[in-house]
């Protein structure tokens, strides 16, 4: 493993075509948990200049008509239920920040395509008689944790989420009222010894206000970046060698989904690791936690932040993989990258992951009834990252580092 190079992560803010879509997703996901925790949810959304529009397959009791047997495609909805979808559609934008002419939370376009989930689907996933809930589908799904930072997470990803959540903070705020929801970030940090040491180029480009983009309003927006990014950086990384791109293309005025057509699920490495591990390819945000490509990528997040919080290792990837229908995962792998402690092997680290008996054998509803994620706690993972936060109350309990003892304890 190489111990001195450079490497760059980015990340995007809330006000991100596509995160827009992502939080969209994600409030219809809350909207129906909160209805019935048994919900089935897959959501799409796409933005666009003054317009969103919903597709996907959706079973929640209490949004339909209970007179309707049949999932139908084209009605079966419970009375009120497309104006509370529109309504959680609408709220979300509110609470981004647009209000735009190229894109208003309260004029805007909303068209609404979603409809009965599949009975094959169902057939499959649903427990009954003898048969466990089966994973919604097949796939691979990576978890990762290394000690570069506090929350355990890659610094280039870390602290790019970190510096674009003060600035929207600071918007809403009103403590830098010229910037407008949409932007991004990128670190590249010098590594030797395998430590992050020094911070070689930063790039922010951010959405403002009009005419911040030339002379002093220019100068203060850029001064303004610098300070926040001095703030959030460890101290020493930003010198006089450190490449700054601030706005690089010029005017930024137009964002958001007027600039950019937003898709859900398009920001997977800004929502996992920024690149520093393997993803298995599934988005999170719009999926119920029967679909693995969520739970089982908070999961492995999960057992990964563990053993590096159990000092069992300073770095770790762990693998699992499904089949479709089927409850109990294909394979367990666990890398530590030649970081774990003295008599800790990667093997014997899969035995005992195996072993405690909580997890439930990492099937679908075992991730589920551990972890917690029947709950509508999904809104706000959809921005800054589904990992590195703060487990609080309900939310983020795969942040949680209750499980140090549990894996002591199996590796004897």
């Amino acid at each position: 493993m190489r111990t001195n190079y450079l490497f760059t992560s980015e990340s995007v803010s809330e006000g991100h075509p596509d995160k827009v879509s992502d939080q969209i997703s994600d409030a219809i996901v809350d909207l129906m948990l909160a209805k019935d925790p048994e919900s089935r949810v897959a959501c799409e959304t796409m933005t666009t200049t003054q317009r969103i529009i919903l597709s996907g397959e959706i079973r929640c009791a209490p949004m339909y008509d209970k007179n309707n047997e049949e999932w139908s495609y084209n009605g079966g909805w419970a009375p009120g239920a497309k104006d509370e979808i529109e309504a959680a559609v609408r709220r979300t934008v509110r609470e981004i920040g647009y209000e735009q002419d190229g894109f208003h939370w309260k004029t805007l376009t909303f068209e609404n395509h979603l409809h009965g989930q599949s009975s094959e689907i169902a057939q499959g996933v649903d427990s009954s008689g003898n048969k466990d809930e089966g994973a919604g589908d097949q796939g691979i799904m990576f978890g990762f944790a290394c000690d570069e930072t506090p929350d355990l997470m890659p610094a280039t990803l870390d602290y790019s989420h970190k510096i674009l959540e003060r600035l929207a903070a600071d918007r809403k705020s009103s403590i830098a009222p010229f910037l407008e929801p949409d932007a991004k970030s990128q670190l590249s940090l010098r590594y030797e010894n395998g430590k992050p040491v020094a911070c070689t180029a930063i790039v922010v480009s951010t959405q403002h206000a009009k005419g911040y983009h030339e002379g002093e309003k220019e100068a203060e927006l850029k001064s303004y970046v610098k300070k926040v990014v001095a703030e959030i950086l460890p101290e020493g990384w930003v010198s006089d060698e450190t490449e700054w791109h601030i706005n690089p293309t010029g005017a930024f005025e137009i964002g958001g989904p007027d600039g950019d057509a937003g898709l859900t699920g398009r920001k997977i490495i800004v929502d996992t690791y920024g690149g520093a591990a393997p993803h298995g390819g599934g988005a999170f945000s719009g999926k119920d936690p029967t679909k693995v490509d969520r739970s089982a990528a908070y999961i492995t997040r999960y057992l990964a932040k563990n053993i590096v919080a159990a000092g069992l290792a300073r770095r770790c990837t762990i693998q699992l993989s499904y089949a479709i229908g089927v409850s109990k995962p294909l394979s367990i792998y666990v890398d530590t990258h030649g970081t774990s402690a003295d008599g800790v092997t990667d093997e014997a680290l899969e035995t005992a992951i195996r072993g405690i008996e909580k997890l439930g054998g990492l099937t679908p509803r075992g991730i589920r009834m551990h972890l917690g994620l029947n709950k509508p706690i999904y809104r706000k993972s959809a921005a800054y990252g589904h990992f590195g936060r703060q487990a609080d109350g309900d939310s983020f309990p795969w942040e949680r580092t209750d499980l140090v003892d549990d894996l002591k304890a199996a590796l004897g």
